[in-house]
């Protein structure tokens, strides 16, 4: 894919991740912790799981960006196990159930709203390095994976996984949404 046309994609769905969280911040706090069931994450939980993988990956992104030596080409090539990653991150239909390392489950935390605050400033973040981004190799830069340092990705599939993974958890708020809408009288989240 070219490279140029990669990072638009990604920074559309950027802004897209931006004006759905800006959203909901007009919801109460009691929409925004609704749970299915005891085992099921609520509206800040899906942030906040989001903003825990944002801690790990944006300081890595920045820090091999800032410090590479590499030019930007005009064609990205997605490796094998970085675009199988990023695939598998993709929104389906039937979402396939993923285990969360412990250190990246929010379950049952004491969160509010501010977790909406920092996802935003996450995504602004973001765009920032999608923008930098366009002058350094998409290919050649490797990132670290959360799952082992020994484990690296390159940059135009570390930014596809990771912006993959929002857009799952953002359509799993959606989910959360739909199944609010479904089950709960609306003078009950007032």
């Amino acid at each position: 894919m070219q490279s140029e046309k990669l990072i638009q994609l990604l920074m559309d769905h950027t802004r897209d991740s931006i004006n759905q969280a800006e959203k909901l911040k007009n919801d109460t706090i009691q929409t925004l912790t609704w749970r299915e069931n005891p085992a099921s994450w609520n509206i800040l939980e899906c942030l906040e799981h989001l903003n825990l993988y944002g801690d790990y990956y944006l300081p890595e992104i920045k820090d091999k960006i800032k410090n590479s030596k590499t030019s930007s080409e005009t064609h990205f090539n997605s490796g094998f196990l970085g675009g199988y990653f990023a695939k598998s991150m993709l929104p389906k239909e039937k979402l396939n159930k993923m285990k969360t390392f412990k250190d990246k489950n929010p379950l049952n935390s004491e969160l509010d709203k501010s977790v909406i605050d920092k996802f935003i400033n996450q995504q602004f973040e973001l765009l920032a390095l999608l923008e930098q981004s366009k002058k350094v190799s998409l290919n050649r830069i490797k990132i670290p994976t959360s799952l082992s340092r020994l484990l690296r990705l390159k940059l135009g599939d570390t930014f596809q996984f990771f912006i993959h993974h929002i857009l799952r958890h953002l359509n799993q708020i959606d989910t959360i949404k739909e199944s609010i809408k479904k089950t709960v009288p609306v003078h009950e989240l007032s």
